[in-house]
């Protein structure tokens, strides 16, 4: 996936200066980005704070480490239940 050159911080602060009422075409032109990029930006970053936006990226990680942990216990309770299963 296609790194941003704008870190989230960077595109809530834009997207607070289209809040306020600045013009999105103006904005884009300043900020060198697309008004699709916006619009995008907005659906998905609209209405948070950027503290609220470290509490979601922790979240997910924190997430993804428990699918992972859980992935590993279902791998090793199925492959002992198969033992056990050929033993009897």
């Amino acid at each position: 996936m296609k790194k941003s050159r704008f870190s989230e911080e960077k595109i809530i602060g834009i997207l607070r200066e289209g809040e306020a009422g600045g013009k999105v075409p103006e904005l884009c032109r300043r900020h060198g980005m697309s008004p699709a990029a916006y619009y995008r930006w907005k659906g998905q970053y609209g209405g948070m704070e950027v503290s609220q936006l470290r509490r979601l990226k922790e979240l997910e990680a924190e997430n993804g480490r428990l699918k992972r942990m859980y992935a590993d216990l279902s791998l090793t309770h199925h492959a002992l239940q198969d033992a056990v299963q050929k033993k009897l």
